[in-house]
């Protein structure tokens, strides 16, 4: 599979200590980030970071969903615990990799642990579309993507999608860090 962005996005990210600098500032510039552009999630490897932090705003689906008004959370040593055998197919785009929309199977329910910006733990149960915007998101905090989900098939059909991606060649209405290696 081709390695596109940046490196980061390929590594498991490490836990964030209570002393970590500046964490609520750079918890605003995430959701200030994911305000300009397309998405609903943003996890800390897509900002160059190796960080197990992810900002969620589902508050922009409310008028679809209006049961995440306003829902913008912050998820800092994020883990899903439990998945349900039952899944559930939806097309999702990634902003790290802008232009590919693919259909991917995800368990329709988790359990879910993770701190606060207080450093509060949770322990919650999570169904829908939380569910799933949560295990993309805290996928790229074990980095994986949602390409990495696709069929062989499915891998081959955006084959050249991707290889121009690396090259640099796409478009998108956010700023991005081009790919160095």
């Amino acid at each position: 599979m081709y390695i596109f962005g940046q490196p980061v996005l390929r590594k498991k990210t490490e836990d964030i200590q209570p002393d970590y600098p500046e964490l609520k500032e750079l918890i605003s510039n995430m959701f200030e980030t994911l305000d300009h552009a397309d998405g609903v999630g943003l996890a800390a490897p897509q900002v160059g970071l190796s960080i197990s932090l992810v900002v969620i705003d589902l508050d922009v689906v409310s008028e679809d969903l209006p049961e995440y008004k306003g829902f913008r959370k912050a998820f800092i040593n994020p883990e899903i615990t439990q998945f349900s055998e039952e899944t559930t197919s939806m097309e999702e785009g990634c902003l790290s990799i802008p232009g590919i929309h693919e259909s991917v199977k995800r368990a329709k329910k988790i359990h879910v642990k993770y701190l606060d910006e207080d450093f509060n733990q949770h322990e919650e149960d999570v169904d829908g579309f939380l569910a799933r915007v949560m295990q993309h998101e805290f996928d790229h905090l074990d980095g994986k993507m949602f390409v990495d989900r696709l069929s062989p098939f499915r891998k081959q059909m955006i084959k050249s999608k991707l290889a121009a991606m690396v090259k640099g060649k796409f478009n998108c209405d956010y700023k991005h860090k081009p790919n160095r290696r």
